[in-house]
């Protein structure tokens, strides 16, 4: 099953929050970006102009998915750029010393003349932030500044 995330409008009246849920962390992970995705503009109007590969490393799952959605951001505003989608690989090290996000950006310059423009995300916070485990099932919780 992918992963599946819903915004929370009662969690941050002046912030946007959501939840995402995975069967599995690359589920997780697939379903927390696309949420950001979402939040910053309508992915079926953004073109395929646009190409970023983004390695991070990490020491925890947590701080990866973290600072992963705030890359996403800073791309965002450093490039002046909204995603129309990401393909993630995910994987720990032989040790689990630290955990490897390789990701594949693919969308366009803004254009607010073609593109459905929601939300300009400021960064991911840590009010309310949690990732969290039960059996093999993942949920993440993200409070967005807008």
């Amino acid at each position: 099953m992918p992963g599946t995330f819903r915004f929370l409008d009662e969690i941050a009246v002046a912030d946007m929050a959501f939840e995402a849920e995975g069967d599995s962390l690359p589920a997780l992970f697939d379903a927390a970006t696309q949420a950001l995705i979402e939040s910053l503009a309508n992915p079926a109007t953004v073109a395929q102009t646009w190409q970023q590969t983004v390695n991070m490393e990490e020491p925890d799952v947590d701080t990866l998915l973290f600072e992963w959605l705030n890359r996403l951001v800073y791309l965002k505003d450093a490039q002046a750029v909204v995603f129309h989608h990401a393909t993630l690989a995910l994987h720990a090290t032989p040790d689990r010393s630290a955990w490897h996000l390789h990701a594949e950006l693919v969308g366009a310059p803004v254009d607010q003349t073609t593109q459905d423009l929601r939300s300009d995300v400021k960064g991911v916070t840590k009010h309310l932030y949690a990732v969290t485990q039960t059996g093999t099932s993942w949920k993440a919780r993200v409070v967005l500044d807008v």
